[in-house]
């Protein structure tokens, strides 16, 4: 597989150098060369969208400094029930493990240093959108619709507010520059069939004990269950647990046949995450890493937070 046939996506932008989902992480991401900006998208309480990993605020921003107050029972601060401009308000950090101090990534950009927002879903598109005016570059987006079912919960439709928001951007055919991800298949197919969407259209699969939807993803992991996907969707996003195994003989990472029986029923494939300070079981490197992804398996495309090692491990 050819160098130029590989999408990088960057990770919540350039995740690995700058607080993730922040607009200056997308921007360096951009400058790094990715072909693919990734965007989560939640809803808040007056039904804006903003970009961030979790419906959540606690793990990547001050909010429980800022608004001590407005925690829910179970001690978390969400997205939904703050308003905009209040957390327009809250200061960006590296995100943080669930005792609220303690960096995910201790060698990354060094939590609670610098002044860093939450974007909205338009920031960003139009910072994408502006880079590709100036620089005569066509990167895409890769928006995710976080939580489909808990946002109907809550009193909003975070599927119809987000395909109007790309349409006003001017995405809405097969041939954007765009992929639309989300991890809920029943939306998926809601989003296709029920709302008419045109674009590009990936399925994110994951394990059912991490509670992502009620989805379950056994079946999906199937030929039989990718042969019914492609119905719906032009990929997949597997996590990359899915495509490897160990070999019991030597320890060595071997193809669990994900891949092929995926690209059998027409689908790409964009696994999830590469990460230099988080390797998979059996690489010493990400270049290793990628380039084993690449060769061997032969993906499509793949989620990094590293975008220009993983270039310069296709251009090696």
């Amino acid at each position: 597989m050819a160098e130029k046939d590989v999408l990088i996506i960057a990770h919540r932008g350039a995740c690995g150098y700058l607080p993730e989902h922040t607009l200056e992480a997308k921007a360096f991401a951009y400058a790094l060369g990715a072909d693919y900006i990734e965007q989560d998208v939640v809803a808040t309480r007056d039904d804006e969208l903003v970009v961030l990993h979790d419906i959540h605020l606690e793990l990547v921003t001050n909010v429980a400094e800022r608004f001590p107050d407005r925690k829910r029972a179970d001690g978390r601060f969400y997205a939904r029930d703050f308003d905009l401009t209040e957390i327009k308000s809250l200061n960006v950090w590296e995100r943080r493990k669930e005792d609220g101090k303690t960096p995910v990534y201790p060698k990354r950009f060094p939590t609670g240093l610098g002044n860093f927002q939450v974007p909205t879903l338009q920031e960003e598109i139009a910072l994408v959108q502006g880079l590709n005016r100036s620089t005569g570059r066509n990167t895409g987006i890769y928006p995710e619709i976080k939580s489909p079912a808990w946002h109907r919960e809550e009193g909003v439709d975070l599927s119809v507010l987000v395909l109007q928001a790309l349409e006003e951007s001017g995405y809405k055919t097969r041939d954007d520059r765009i992929f639309l991800q989300c991890f809920d298949a029943r939306e998926v197919r809601r989003i296709r069939e029920d709302l008419g969407c045109e674009l590009k259209m990936v399925q994110l699969i994951g394990e059912n004990s991490w509670g992502e939807s009620d989805t379950d993803y056994e079946p999906l992991k199937t030929a039989a269950g990718l042969a019914q996907l492609a119905e719906t969707v032009e990929g997949v996003g597997p996590w990359i647990g899915h495509l490897m195994r160990m070999a019991e003989i030597d320890g060595h990472p071997v193809s669990t046949g994900f891949v092929s029986a995926a690209h059998a029923a027409g689908l790409q494939v964009h696994p999830y995450t590469f990460r230099a300070d988080e390797l998979a079981p059996g690489f010493e490197s990400l270049p290793e890493m990628v380039r084993w992804f690449v060769d061997e398996l032969k993906i499509d495309g793949l989620f990094t937070d590293f975008t220009d090692i993983a270039l310069a491990a296709l251009r090696s």
